[in-house]
């Protein structure tokens, strides 16, 4: 069994946060050479699955959690949340912008774990301009050069809002630099549309399966596409319009955790899954425990290594 893991209070002590800050200050140039020294691993090292701890919300003006609006805005506790999540056996690693990515390798949490390098926040949440979603955090060079092992990317379709022209062309040529550095991307698709001044992603199977569609043609070349997609009613339908490699979307805490987890089993064990990808239902569950959160996950992604739980 493995070693009982600190509470969220106690995952990162006052000294490793003050020296933290005094690197960033006065060290600036250690950030690349941390992230250069960092211990890597193959993304699909042991069973072939995934399990992706995702913590971009924040840089895009998503800070809310059920009825809480600024949840995820302390960034300490943010980093505290995210460092129980990554000791716990079956987290694979995390999604993150550049300021999260390099605030956890400070801290020596990222050694032996995928890092997932989050590319276009530009769609600011409540924004007029949020299906104009422009490149604003990772390109693909710059996460090569920081070593990490994987991009990822939002694709919002509007097909009645012009800014999606922009956003399918710029990610386009994202995928066309991760495919020539052989850079395994994954492509978060949505059909996407503004009702009541807020954008609303279409969930029905049909409309997932139509971004797919889309978002699997973008680029010059699809060898090292991925897709990230929301589990939804007819999962089957979704996976049978894909022969990419697909990752599950965890998508917003709602309902009943039995439930959601039950969805998420039963879309793991599809052709063609490879894994989940979890943010704030994983990070901030309602009882607050969330290495019980990312044990159960961690469960469902690594079903057959029952030593890794």
């Amino acid at each position: 069994m493995p070693e009982q893991t600190a509470t969220v209070d106690e995952a990162v002590t006052v000294q490793q946060f003050d020296r933290l800050r005094e690197i960033r200050a006065t060290e600036p140039e250690r950030l690349g050479e941390v992230l250069a020294s960092r211990t890597r691993r193959a993304p699909l090292a042991g069973d072939g699955k995934l399990f992706i701890v995702a913590a971009d919300h924040p840089a895009r003006g998503a800070l809310g959690v059920r009825s809480d609006a600024t949840a995820m805005a302390d960034r300490y506790d943010l980093l505290r949340r995210l460092v129980v999540a990554l000791g716990r056996p079956g987290v694979d690693g995390v999604l993150g912008t550049p300021d999260i990515v390099e605030d956890l390798a400070l801290l020596g949490a990222l050694d032996g774990k995928v890092v997932v390098g989050s590319m276009n926040r530009g769609g600011l949440q409540g924004a007029s301009f949020e299906l104009d979603d422009r490149f604003t955090a990772y390109s693909a060079g710059s996460i090569g050069a920081s070593r990490l092992d994987f991009a990822k990317l939002l694709v919002r379709i509007g097909l009645g809002d012009p800014g999606t022209a922009a956003t399918l062309e710029a990610t386009a040529h994202a995928v066309t630099e991760s495919a020539a550095l052989r850079l395994p991307i994954m492509l978060e698709p949505f059909m996407s549309e503004w009702r009541d001044g807020r954008v609303v992603n279409d969930l029905t199977a049909d409309a997932v399966i139509k971004s797919v569609a889309i978002a699997s043609g973008l680029g010059e070349s699809s060898a090292y596409s991925w897709l990230k997609l929301p589990v939804v009613d007819e999962m089957e339908r979704v996976m049978a319009s894909t022969t990419l490699p697909t990752l599950l979307l965890g998508g917003d805490p709602a309902g009943h955790p039995d439930e959601t987890y039950a969805r998420w089993g039963a879309a793991l064990a599809l052709p063609g899954v490879r894994g989940l990808v979890v943010g704030r239902t994983l990070l901030y569950p309602a009882d607050g425990d969330v290495a019980a959160a990312v044990d159960v996950a961690a469960g469902l992604v690594h079903a057959d290594e029952p030593a890794r739980r």
